[in-house]
Parts: structure tokens; sequence; C-alpha cells
């Protein structure tokens, strides 16, 4: 680690950096638990979506058990055509949400299928709109799980080692600059007696000489 220099302006430096950063944290903290929280909602979203459309699914297989008839085939009645996803912000995280999706029913001639039909077309559509609707909200987890990492990393960055640093350098600094003010102090006082020892011997000198003449 380079060396910070042991000075009054680094001293400065060094404390405004430390009121900052203790500024900083709390907020950034705060951002944290948001974010935490906000993914703990985003996570039992996810997961209730997700049940529901493989409730969907099985419901339609108990409710229709012709659904095991191999003899229909439902194959390619529902597409989905398209899905508009949108974006909202979260704690200052852009997090995808779906606006629109378009599901297709291909035309069956309702008189050449069974009247079941209907009803296993509506809930296979449910499925598949609860499905996009799961995967997108766990794209959402996972970018709120990144976002959770990198604002504790950065929580811990400022706890655990931009203020303890700057807390020990201003240490060093007061005692360095302390130890130099007590030396100044020391040798003003070394030199004023110098001074005042060399003035008095040399009015001494000077007495000693006229009393010889």
């Amino acid at each position: 680690m380079a060396q910070i220099p042991l000075s009054k302006a680094q001293l400065a430096r060094e404390k405004d950096s430390l009121a900052a950063s203790r500024r900083f944290l709390p907020a950034l903290d705060l951002k944290r638990q948001q974010l935490m929280a906000e993914r703990n909602k985003a996570r039992a979203a996810s997961r209730e979506t997700r049940a529901a459309a493989e409730r969907a699914v099985v419901e339609a297989g108990a409710a229709i058990p012709m659904l095991a008839d191999r003899r229909i085939d439902l194959k390619g009645l529902v597409k989905v055509e398209a899905v508009r996803i949108g974006e909202r912000n979260v704690a200052g995280v852009r997090l995808p949400v779906v606006e629109d999706i378009t599901i297709t029913i291909r035309p069956y001639g309702r008189f050449a299928r069974p009247h079941w039909v209907d009803d296993a077309v509506r809930r296979l559509a449910e499925a598949a709109r609860l499905r996009i609707e799961a995967e997108v909200a766990e794209r959402g987890v996972a970018l709120l799980d990144k976002a959770v990492t990198r604002t504790t990393q950065r929580v811990n960055l400022f706890d655990k080692i931009l203020i303890p640093q700057a807390e020990k350098n201003i240490r060093r600094i007061l005692v360095a600059v302390g130890d130099n003010e007590r030396a100044a102090v020391v040798g003003a006082k070394l030199a004023k007696k110098k001074r005042e020892e060399h003035k008095f011997g040399g009015a001494t000198g000077g007495s000693d000489g006229e009393g010889g003449v």
C-alpha cells in the first residue's frame, strides 16, 4: 500500500473522506435493505406465478381427462404470437415487466372436435400466459440478486475497508503531527536557550576584558 503524507493537509483530506463515507454509508445500506425486500417480494411473486402455471396444466388434465386421447390432436391450437416487455424502476434497478401477451388460437371446427376442446384451449392459453409471466419474473429476480450483491459489496467496502482505513490514517497522522509539533517546540526552546547562553556568554566576556585593562 502506498504511503500517505503525514501532514496536516493530508489529515484534512482524510477527515473529509471519512466524513463523506460516514454520510454515504447509511443511505447505501438503506438501499441494500430496500433491494433485499424487493427481491424477497419478487421471489414470492415468481414462485406463485410459476406454481399457477403448473396448476393450470394439472387442472386442465384433471378436468379434461380426454386430453390423454392421442386420437385428438391439440398440437398447435394455442400459439404465443407476441410478448411486449416494458420496464419498471425498483430502487434504481430496471426490471422487466410484461405489458401485453398476444396468444392466438388456431381455428378449428367445433363440430369436428369434441365440445371439451374449447375448455382445453382456454386452459392451455392461460398456462402459456402464466409461464411467460413466470419467466419474466424470474429474470427480474436475477437482476435484483445482482443488484443486492453489488450493493452489499459497496456497503462492505465502506464499512470494512474505507472507513477503518481512514480512521487508521487519521490516527497515524495525528501521532506524526503531534511528534513533529513537540519536536518543533523542543527545538525552539533549545535554540532560544543557545541564543540566550551565547548572548550571556558574550556579555560576560566583554566585562572581563574591560576589567583586565
